[in-house]
């Protein structure tokens, strides 16, 4: 029996180590990508970049480029991945983390203390054993099923110094791609071991601040002052949001104002904030930081409330 034919523009996985792990990821329903040579998602390519820098960009999710938009160029499709290697051929792999891929993964890093912090979530019952990453900086990725509801995705979501959450709006390096810094590959540590479900304490302190039902008020009772009620510090959630808009870095301001929209909503939703002061207070964030008006940005907001049943 003779080989099936392969496609030019696909080379072998076996001479790509990159590429082959990329496969294996697609089959098992996790959309990959390629990132630049460091952590950042590749350069816009000149017709995207046009369009961002216009007033009326595309939306990423929708765009048919290769490579462009991050995480959004994320794929499950065999030709597509392997004209992405193709494309980057010594850039880095990455899997996109949430509802996508269906995954969350905790981020341990030693550099900020975060073998302490794990230590201590493992007390708590909030990390059973799952399968798992050593990472090219000497850390862990923990990798969990995703609850299959909104799970954020930054960094001032903590579970403790040092440790992160990777879920909706986010990403990881996969083995066995190299840390650009320290040349280390990413591995699996257990090869064998099956991926679980999230602790539901662990569901819990990954989006308590933002997702804790609003208590039930009788009728003609009115709404509760922002500084308390269904989320504990309401004005503190905001300030962070409009914190991330702020540090937003160029290429990823989309993203992160849809995710802030969808924090917004969850105010509203808990009755500390009106859609239209909340709509209000992230389009002055964005002006504050100076980003460029575009027809993406009120967009943005609005499918971040819509993620959330928020309408203005």
């Amino acid at each position: 029996m003779t080989e099936p034919a392969r496609r030019a523009d696909r080379p072998p996985a076996a001479a790509h180590p990159l590429l082959a792990a990329a496969l294996r990821y697609a089959a098992n329903d996790w959309p990959v990508f390629w990132l630049g040579r460091t952590k950042r998602p590749v350069a816009l390519c000149p017709p995207c970049e046009t369009a961002r820098k216009s007033k009326t960009p595309h939306d990423p999710q929708t765009c048919g480029c290769l490579t462009c938009h991050g995480f959004y160029a994320a794929s499950t499709d065999p030709d597509r991945i392997a004209a992405m290697a193709a494309a980057v051929p010594r850039g880095l792999l990455a899997i996109r983390t949430g509802a996508p891929s269906g995954l969350v993964v905790i981020d341990i890093d030693p550099r900020h203390d975060g073998m302490t912090s794990l230590r201590t979530l493992i007390d708590r019952g909030l990390t059973p054993p799952t399968r798992y990453v050593r990472t090219g900086s000497g850390g862990l990725h923990l990798y969990y099923r995703h609850p299959g509801h909104p799970v954020p995705c930054d960094q001032s979501i903590r579970l403790g110094p040092g440790i992160d959450v990777k879920a909706d709006g986010g990403y990881v390096l996969a083995p066995p791609a190299r840390h650009p810094d320290t040349g280390r590959p990413y591995a699996w540590a257990d090869d064998g071991a099956q991926i679980r479900d999230m602790a539901p304490a662990l569901v819990d302190a990954c989006v308590a601040e933002i997702r804790r039902p609003a208590p039930t008020r009788p009728a003609g009772q009115p709404t509760p002052p922002r500084s308390g009620g269904a989320i504990s510090h309401p004005d503190r959630l905001m300030s962070a949001l409009v914190a991330r808009i702020a540090s937003a870095p160029e290429g990823r301001r989309r993203v992160t104002l849809y995710g802030c929209a969808r924090g917004a909503a969850l105010i509203v939703a808990a009755g500390h904030l009106t859609s239209t002061d909340a709509y209000n207070t992230l389009v002055s964030a964005c002006d504050a930081a100076r980003w460029p008006w575009a027809k993406s940005t009120p967009n943005a907001i609005r499918d971040g409330f819509a993620a959330e049943g928020v309408t203005l």
